[in-house]
C-alpha cells in the first residue's frame, strides 16, 4: 500500500467517525420536537415547573459524553417529566374546586372578613389574624377563636385528601419581660400547637396535620408599624393534596 493510499484510507476512516455525532444530534432533534408537541397539547402548564424540568433535560442532553446512550437516558426522563406535568395539572385542577368550596365556606359559615383564602400553584391557604384566636402575649385559645375553628371543621372533614400544616406567626417584637414565653419562636409554635389539639378534639385526624412555628419569619408587610405589625401576627392553615 502506497503512501497515498494509506492517506485515503484513514480519511474514510476520520470522516466515519466524525458523522457519529448526527445520529445522536437526529435523536436529541426529534426528541426535543416530541417533547415541545406533548407540552403544547396541554392547555394549562406550570411555566417555573416547566422551566426547571426543561433545564434538566438540556443539561442532559449537552453533557459531554453524547453517545447513543445519552438519547435513550434522556427519553425516559423526558418521559417521567410529562408525567409529573399531566400529574400536577390534574392536582392544580382538583384544588382549585376545593377552592371554591372555601369560597362557600366564607359566607355560609359567617367567617368571611375573619378568614382569608388565597390559591397559589395547588397550595390552599387559609389566614386568620391571631387576635381574633389569641390575646396578646397569649398561647391559649380564645373562646371566640375557638368558635370560628368549630365552624371551619366540617370542610376539614369533608376533604380528608388534604394536608393541613398549621402555621403560626408574630412580628418582630419579642415577648414582654415576665412573659412564660422565652422567645417569638416559643410563641408561635405553641399557639399552632393548641390549634392542632383543638382540630383533633373535633375530630380531625392527627395524621394529616403538622403545628409549625415560624416566629417573625416571612411577615406579609415591614415591621415598621402597630398596623403592619398587627397584620403579620396570625394563623395559617396551608391545604395540600395528598398524593398516594
Amino acid at each position: 500500500m502506497n503512501d497515498e493510499e494509506g492517506l485515503g484510507l484513514q480519511e474514510d476512516e476520520e470522516e466515519k467517525r466524525g458523522g457519529e455525532w448526527i445520529l445522536t444530534y437526529a435523536d436529541m432533534v426529534t426528541l426535543l420536537l416530541t417533547f415541545f408537541v406533548l407540552l403544547f397539547s396541554m392547555s394549562t402548564i406550570d411555566k417555573q415547573q416547566f422551566t426547571e424540568n426543561f433545564s434538566a433535560i438540556k443539561s442532559a442532553l449537552s453533557g459531554k459524553d453524547a453517545s447513543p446512550a445519552t438519547s435513550k437516558i434522556t427519553v425516559k426522563e423526558a418521559s417521567v417529566l410529562v408525567e409529573q406535568i399531566q400529574m400536577r395539572r390534574q392536582i392544580e385542577q382538583a384544588q382549585q374546586r376545593v377552592f371554591q368550596d372555601v369560597k362557600l365556606l366564607q359566607t355560609t359559615q359567617g367567617v368571611e372578613g375573619v378568614v382569608s383564602a388565597k390559591l397559589d400553584k395547588g397550595k390552599i391557604t387559609l389566614r386568620m389574624p391571631s387576635e381574633v384566636l389569641f390575646d396578646s402575649g397569649s398561647a391559649t385559645l380564645k373562646p371566640e377563636g375557638r368558635e370560628v375553628i368549630m365552624r371551619m371543621k366540617n370542610f376539614f372533614i369533608k376533604y380528608p385528601d388534604q394536608m393541613i400544616n398549621i402555621k403560626g406567626y408574630t412580628d418582630d417584637v419579642p415577648p414582654g419581660a415576665g412573659s412564660r414565653f422565652q422567645d417569638n419562636w416559643e410563641l408561635s409554635a405553641l399557639r399552632a400547637v393548641n390549634v392542632l389539639r383543638l382540630l383533633v378534639s373535633l375530630g380531625i385526624s392527627p395524621n394529616r396535620m403538622t403545628a409549625t412555628g415560624l416566629a417573625d419569619l416571612d411577615p406579609l408587610f415591614p415591621n415598621n408599624s402597630p398596623e403592619n405589625r398587627q397584620k403579620n401576627r396570625r394563623v395559617e392553615f396551608v391545604l395540600e393534596k395528598i398524593v398516594e
